[in-house]
């Protein structure tokens, strides 16, 4: 069940809680899976519905079913941390993409997941399970690991309680593991993760900062786990540090 059937029962509340019951796994609903998931009354849904398509949030297709809006998206490419991260970002993401033409990611942190707001990949490049507006966990992913290793204890500690959910049989799933590898990206600079979220796969990543030495955001590369990751680790480094500069 969905957050509108919290505390929140204002209007916004209620509008925001039928948005987030949107996902990759369900992009299209109809109004009965909208309140079954929320809580909220079919009446009250019908009447939410309606005013999101009217502003756009919401597209109801032919045969009934809602999917969201292009209005999000224009008004989410809009948000500073992303859009402003995101231009500088560009010319040092697609100049790693043309000397990998594989998967490049820059990602941020929301909460104690890793958001990922830029991808770009090749049509040949090893499949990835994360996409561009996606989340995945801080522990699991590489540009996640990066961002928990510069996040501070208390985030640590919100990841550990929530447990570290097990992707695939590389996965960190203990604390022990987990605090070695955060010690070892702080010491080095970046980390190189071996199928930790997908099969097949090999992820390097390395830290964006501001002038205060804050970490705003991660960049990341993923490969086939047959190759070999020291050749990246440079490419990746100076992209990271241009980003920086580009910031500051």
């Amino acid at each position: 069940m969905n957050d509108a059937s919290g505390p929140d029962r204002s209007m916004l509340g209620r509008a925001f809680g039928v948005l987030n019951c949107f996902s990759v796994d369900r992009p299209r609903q109809t109004q009965s899976d909208l309140s079954r998931r929320t809580g909220l009354p079919l009446p009250t849904v019908h009447r939410l519905c309606a005013q999101l398509v009217e502003q756009g949030a919401l597209v109801r297709g032919a045969d009934g079913r809602y999917e969201i809006g292009v209005r999000l998206w224009e008004l989410g490419a809009l948000a500073p941390r992303a859009h402003g991260l995101r231009q500088v970002a560009m010319p040092y993401l697609e100049d790693l993409y043309e000397a990998t033409h594989e998967n490049v990611q820059l990602v941020v942190r929301e909460g104690t997941e890793a958001l990922y707001i830029e991808r770009i990949s090749a049509r040949g490049a090893v499949a990835v399970v994360g996409r561009a507006g996606g989340r995945l966990p801080l522990h699991a992913s590489s540009g996640g690991l990066v961002l928990l290793a510069h996040g501070g204890p208390d985030l640590l500690d919100a990841v550990l309680a929530a447990g570290l959910e097990r992707f695939t049989p590389s996965t960190i799933t203990t604390e022990h593991r987990l605090r070695q590898v955060l010690d070892e990206i702080r010491r080095t600079g970046f980390v190189v993760c071996r199928e930790h979220l997908n099969l097949g796969t090999l992820a390097v990543a390395a830290p964006i900062l501001r002038r205060t030495g804050a970490v705003v955001a991660s960049i990341s590369v993923v490969v086939g786990v047959a190759e070999d990751p020291a050749p990246l680790v440079p490419a990746l480094r100076a992209a990271a540090l241009g980003i920086s500069r580009g910031l500051a």
